[in-house]
């Protein structure tokens, strides 16, 4: 815990507890306030999502709570709707693969636009600002398998776009990641790749603004941030992997770093994804795909990139100050009695350089990468496109419903049952 500011103003947590939710429904109720959860159904399953939406029961002057839901069957997405049956607020289930959202998106490529994919989180946010956008003036995203989900949660992060005077369009959270069951440090990829690169290439290129403002964040690849509409609908969406960094770039792009704030959310644990066991599995691909878009930025930016005959020096550069951050994160680990596997995370920083070499080859042969255009940018097509997706996202769950009342079909298990006792339990 510090008190520390830097480029981006950062809001501390100084564990006083100073929440009040009375004073926070009354700013939302004040000002049109959606959430937004990309979900895939597996997600209702687990008991993070309960978790989530017992805390968001509370907020009661939210606008409404749009749920982007990757789902196979209309029954799905009617049972993840009855799963969220009885919140303070409207709350618009999304099937963002469904038939009808399919066709609507299929009719944008007549504009010669491609929007019907990869399916993914960055398709899923896309399709989900579409529809938070067109009623709220603030959207706040949060993922849907958060284990340390509670009510502090949106009030840190909403309460800064809330009041106006702040000055506030962009807001990113960052937090400590610990494993609940082990207390062990995770977010290997922002320690152990993210962070090593920039200061890497900060040393190859010299301390450039873009850079600075990338390392301002003290957690750049945090899947929770919230901004104005305004704001959202001109930003272009990532499909990969590379969506927090590429959301980032974005930002950059269109609003000054005053504007920005970034928040700490405290003690903070989701699910965890293996390094895999070759670069196109689990952190592997994540960090691959990071890199083709830090470099990408970096030439929109700042108009260079990392040359063929500069590789060498980046890939000497990044072993060497990974394996410092694995020295410093052991001392950290150490003196804060937490486990800590050095091996491993040595193991991870030979896995992360190796994806260097491949990764610079792989952007000179495609540096343009696909990103979903802005919602502004579809409007000037077609104004309709944003009602129109959102009445899709909604018409084949109502004709499952009407069929529901006549033929009475049983909801999955897991949401009738198995997931409400968990979440009691």
């Amino acid at each position: 815990m510090d008190f520390q500011q830097g480029l981006i103003t950062t809001v501390h947590d100084y564990s006083l507890g100073n929440l009040d939710a009375v004073a926070f429904r009354k700013e939302l109720s004040q000002k049109r306030t959606a959430l937004l959860i990309p979900c895939l159904m597996d997600e209702f399953s687990r008991p993070a999502l309960g978790l989530i939406r017992d805390a968001l029961k509370e907020l009661e002057g939210l606008s409404s709570l749009v749920v982007a839901l990757s789902a196979e069957t209309a029954e799905d997405v009617a049972a993840a709707e009855a799963f969220f049956n009885g919140m303070p607020f409207p709350v618009q289930v999304h099937w963002t693969n469904g038939p009808a959202v399919r066709e609507v998106l299929l009719s944008v490529q007549e504009l010669g636009l491609e929007v019907t994919g990869p399916p993914g989180k960055g398709w899923a946010v896309w399709q989900g600002l579409g529809v938070a956008c067109s009623h709220a003036e603030v959207v706040g995203l949060f993922d849907a398998d958060i284990r340390t989900f509670g009510s502090s949660y949106p009030e840190r992060m909403l309460r800064p776009l809330l009041d106006p005077s702040h000055g506030v369009a962009y807001v990113k959270a960052f937090y400590s990641r610990l494993s609940l069951e082990t207390q062990a440090l995770q977010g290997r990829a922002t320690r152990l790749f993210v962070g090593p690169l920039l200061a890497s290439l900060e040393q190859i290129f010299g301390p450039l603004p873009y850079l600075r403002y990338l390392q301002s964040f003290r957690y750049p690849l945090a899947g929770e941030f919230a901004f104005t509409t305004d704001l959202a609908m001109n930003l272009r969406i990532p499909s990969d992997w590379g969506l927090e960094v590429g959301l980032l770039s974005e930002v950059y792009r269109h609003v000054a770093s005053s504007r920005i704030a970034q928040v700490d959310l405290g003690l903070f644990d989701h699910k965890h994804k293996d390094l895999g066991s070759k670069p196109s599995e689990g952190l592997q691909r994540m960090a691959g795909e990071i890199f083709c878009t830090v470099l990408r930025s970096l030439m929109e930016h700042e108009g260079c990139v990392v040359s063929t005959d500069q590789l060498p020096t980046l890939e000497v550069l990044y072993r060497r100050v990974g394996e410092d951050r694995v020295r410093q994160f052991g001392l950290d680990s150490a003196i804060n009695r937490l486990p800590y596997d050095r091996h491993r995370e040595e193991l991870a920083v030979q896995s992360f350089s190796s994806l260097l070499r491949p990764g610079l080859k792989r952007f000179q042969d495609t540096p343009i990468a696909h990103q979903l255009p802005s919602w502004s940018r579809l409007n000037s097509c077609n104004p309709m496109l944003q009602k129109d997706l959102a009445e899709a996202g909604q018409s084949d769950r109502r004709h499952s419903n009407r069929t529901a009342m006549m033929q009475r079909p049983q909801y999955p298990a897991y949401v009738s049952q198995g997931l409400h006792s968990e979440t009691a339990a």
